[in-house]
């Protein structure tokens, strides 16, 4: 063996070429490997280890039908043995691999234009077409009910690329095959590859779906390279970066961050989001602090950084050219910020040591790292101002110095979006996107050098960038050339939109029908029947027995488009969606689970809806309709799958927490756990309640109760103003003995309501039980002595409770008896003594006028001074001072002379009786 297969791996996987890998002048592999890095496509697909390897099988040559209604994997033998033992034919088959995926890339990523590489190149067959393999392509790389994007060219060579990427030789079984027969069980980073090949497949789809299961699996095997790439940590630090990518993808932003840091860790970058004296416009006279980003590589080794230096000389050479960096040419803003301090303003900085405005240039993959901890800072931060505050700074770090073409591209394609919603900056936000979009096609910059860090960046593709510029045209009501742009690239909801913004809901319709109908038809579509034109009448017949195979998914997308703009249509086509896609539409039985949801008939809707998250699980609002509809239906193990699920998905929906929370508090069982059945514990109406009451809970199992007091805790660091999220939380709390935590959802209560609904914002039977449990006296030496939830521990947060945030906004009897029944506990006899007389105050007998007819109120007045007579007699002896008796006598005689009318009732009676004791009092004094 003349070369080092480890070596071109790696020099496969970082895009450069590395001189003890080989030399490709003496061996065949290597010069195959030497061919891809530098972006030769064409010779390296037409080479003899190729043409070899993609030979046609014997028993499919006869028939070119036969070959477009049987799958891509069943056409080629998949078999080199020229190139000699089982580890060179691996490398071979990984190559071509590489070879198909960036050809691929190139045509709709990055640019230049590829016109010398096609399918066709590959396949020595007579009768087959382009457009055949297109279509056969795109049909296959449909996945989780999700079509793949229909002009996106050259799809075969994608499809071709994932099949020899997969490990599994076997064309109809799915299940992984034994070592003996798994086609790579030497090259070492096939799993990094088919990583880098899953992010480009989840980009073409038109919704996220699951992972493959061929993703998870390698997983193991990542982790087995960051061991065997150690000794090289730019290799091990662009390896959890590309995963972290594709974790970005499918929205687990936090599982993407830890990914991010990690990789940032590896490379040795430093960065630190700081502060800095300088100016932003030009008319500024006072400096002020502006954030920055100082960020700083590692020193790279000497060998390293000379090869560096040594492309990037040879890159010069090539003529090579940055993508367009447009300038503000804003008559107040400046064009970036101008610091005048040459030290942050955090004197504790670890890189105090950068100068804000002269930092040294960055290692292009700590760029990219820096692009992603922008992205990462846009989709966890709360939405608002300070998120663009945030990203700017990364962004203009990047910028700052140019370093490849591809990351140059994406930081500028990150500035135009944050620039976008600025009326200053929103020109040169639509410009730069359309210079970025324009420069794709050229050949001004070298395709290695474009194709290098592509898999370390969220690069999106062409149509991707189309799209965006049209969304932006749409959003400045630059209609007409917002729907020119869908109709091109055939984004027909988008389209629909257009129409819809301006008010031509019938056009709508007649598109989506128009393509339904073959009216209009799609670019491919047109291409294949004219194709069938040229041929005979029996290929005719072919082509359309061809596309009723090919297009199942992208009519259903457009049969369930058409039930959304035709509401009284809906059902029927939604259905003919589900029919037509074969049962394999997630979008078809998620409008259904709507349908059916909206219309009450929630049996219907959990069906349909299971179906739907079965085919792609990644959609919460799904799972959260299903979960409402299994509320509805009473089947609370469902309803718990379904919200788990959601915050599974978003751990920030706290909606889904506090659904999460009820269901736990319906259930009969814990999870694992038998428990006795018991009866009336589900209440229809309770469903229906804002928010719980005690009593709800008492038939509930603790564990339960535990499992929702999380839930709720949860879902409150999300929600931090839902007042029935905060009264649940309250009394869940209280059951589970949490009554620190029960005290401060009651003042968020009071917090939030007071101001709307007074009195009823505090729930007086949890604060009687507060003040209960705060002053009874635990036992001495016992654990509950130092607990925050009883006694001297609960004492203080309760006496917060009620000074700042109750009696502040509340007045009510409860709430000041409760208050007095705490001061007397403490020793404080008089504060109690006056809070029980501002409870008698504002209770119903302090309020009661002259003339009032309404007898229950009455006998309630009665039991007040009854009460603060009581309070009187038992207390006013030891308030030094207080004149109680006087208090006494003044209280019932005014209650009894606002209420004359009430003389003939019985608790009259017991009115004259308290005048009389206090008589009797006076006379055994005397």
């Amino acid at each position: 063996m003349s070369f080092d297969g480890e070596q071109l791996e790696r020099s496969l996987l970082t895009g450069q070429w590395r001189d003890q890998a080989g030399d490709p002048s003496k061996n065949d592999i290597a010069r195959l490997a030497k061919q891809v890095i530098d972006g030769d496509f064409k010779t390296c697909l037409r080479s003899s280890f190729v043409r070899e390897l993609l030979t046609l099988r014997v028993a499919r040559r006869a028939s070119s039908d036969d070959q477009v209604v049987t799958p891509i994997k069943s056409w080629f033998q998949f078999s080199v043995p020229s190139a000699g033992g089982v580890y060179e034919q691996e490398l071979v088959r990984l190559f071509t691999a590489v070879a198909c995926l960036h050809a691929f890339v190139q045509t709709n990523w990055t640019g230049p234009d590829l016109t010398d590489v096609d399918g066709l190149s590959l396949i020595q067959h007579p009768s087959i077409t382009e457009e055949g393999l297109q279509q056969v392509a795109v049909a296959e790389l449909a996945w989780g009910g999700e079509p793949a994007y229909h002009l996106a060219s050259k799809a075969f060579l994608f499809r071709l690329a994932l099949i020899l990427l997969d490990d599994d030789e076997d064309e109809d079984g799915d299940d992984r095959p034994p070592e003996s027969v798994r086609c790579y069980r030497h090259a070492r980073s096939v799993a990094w590859w088919r990583l880098r090949a899953w992010k480009v497949h989840e980009q073409l789809l038109g919704e996220p779906v699951p992972i493959s299961t061929a993703i998870p699996d390698s997983d193991a095997l990542l982790a087995e390279d960051e061991k065997a790439y150690a000794d090289e940590p730019d290799l091990v630090g662009r390896l959890w970066l590309e995963r972290g990518l594709l974790e970005h993808h499918l929205a687990n932003d936090r599982k993407a961050l830890e990914y991010f840091v990690r990789a940032a860790r590896e490379t040795g970058l430093r960065y630190e989001l700081t502060g800095a004296l300088g100016r932003r416009t030009k008319f500024q006279q006072t400096d002020l602090t502006q954030l920055v980003l100082l960020a700083e590589s590692r020193t790279r080794d000497v060998d390293i950084d000379a090869r560096r230096k040594k492309e990037e000389e040879e890159e010069e050479e090539m003529a090579k050219k940055l993508p367009e960096t447009l300038a503000l040419n804003d008559d107040t803003l400046l064009e970036q910020t101008e610091f005048t301090s040459s030290n942050p303003a955090a004197p504790s900085s670890r890189l105090g040591h950068l100068d804000p405005s002269n930092q040294p240039a960055l290692h292009p993959l700590d760029q990219c790292i820096l692009l992603s901890l922008c992205l990462n800072v846009r989709n966890t931060s709360p939405a608002h101002g300070l998120t663009t505050e945030q990203m700017t700074p990364y962004v203009a770090r990047v910028i700052s110095h140019p370093e490849n073409w591809s990351v140059h591209t994406m930081a500028l394609l990150l500035r135009s979006r944050l620039e976008s919603h600025r009326t200053r900056t929103v020109e040169r936000s639509t410009l730069q996107l359309q210079a970025l979009i324009d420069q794709m096609p050229t050949a001004d910059s070298p395709l290695a050098e474009r194709l290098r860090l592509l898999h370390a960046l969220p690069l999106p593709s062409k149509w991707e960038l189309e799209r965006e510029l049209a969304l932006r045209f749409l959003s400045l009501g630059v209609v007409k050339s917002a729907l020119e742009i869908f109709e091109r690239l055939e984004m027909w909801e988008e389209a629909v939109r257009c129409w819809q913004a301006i008010e031509q809901r019938d056009r709508a319709v007649a598109l989506v029908r128009d393509l339904l109908e073959g009216r209009r038809a799609e670019a491919d579509v047109v291409l294949a029947r004219g194709k069938a034109t040229a041929t005979a009448a029996s290929e005719d017949d072919d082509t359309g027995r061809r596309r009723a195979k090919i297009d199942v998914a992208r009519e259903a997308r457009l049969w369930c488009l058409l039930g959304e703009l035709e509401p009284e249509k809906s059902r029927e086509h939604f259905e003919r969606a589900w029919e037509v896609s074969g049962q394999t539409s997630g979008r078809a039985m998620r409008a259904l689970g709507g349908y059916f949801f909206a219309r009450g008939d929630y049996a219907e809707a959990v069906r349909c809806l299971r179906r739907a998250v079965a085919i792609n699980p990644l959609f919460a609002r799904s799972w959260f309709i299903l979960g409402c509809a299994c509320v509805r239906e009473e089947d609370w193990e469902g309803a718990r799958e379904a919200f788990a699920r959601c915050v599974t998905i978003d751990d920030e929906d706290a909606e889904s927490w506090n659904n999460l929370a009820s269901v736990y508090l319906r259930m009969d069982y814990v999870p694992g756990k038998t428990v006795p059945q018991k009866e009336n514990t589900h209440d229809e109406d309770d469903e229906r309640q804002p928010s719980l009451k005690a009593d709800q809970t008492a038939a509930i199992p603790f564990e339960n109760k535990m499992l929702a007091f999380r839930a709720l805790k949860q879902g409150l660091k999300f929600n931090y103003e839902n007042w029935r999220m905060w009264m649940n939380y309250t009394i869940v709390a209280m059951d589970v003995g949490e009554l620190a935590e029960a005290c401060r959802a009651l003042g968020r209560v009071v917090e939030e309501r007071a101001a709307k609904v007074g009195p009823e914002s505090v729930d007086e039977d949890v604060l009687d039980r507060l003040v209960d449990a705060a002053t009874r006296v635990p036992p001495l030496n016992s654990s509950s002595a130092q607990s925050v939830n009883e006694g001297p521990g609960l004492l203080p947060r309760v006496e917060d409770l009620f000074m700042r945030i109750i009696l502040p906004r509340v007045s009510s009897l409860r709430v000041f008896r409760a208050r007095a029944r705490l001061l007397v506990a403490q020793g404080k006899l008089p504060e109690a003594f006056e809070a029980y007389m501002e409870g008698y105050r504002v209770g119903v007998a302090g309020q009661m006028e002259v003339g009032e007819t309404d007898l229950e109120r009455w006998r309630e007045g009665v039991r007040e001074v009854e009460d603060i007579y009581d309070v009187l007699v038992n207390y006013g002896p030891k308030v030094e001072g207080c004149k109680w008796k006087l208090q006494a006598r003044s209280i019932v005689r005014s209650f009894m002379g606002r209420t004359r009318d009430f003389e003939d009732e019985p608790e009259w009676s017991r009115l004259r009786e308290l005048l009389n004791d206090l008589r009797l009092g006076e006379a055994k004094v005397n």
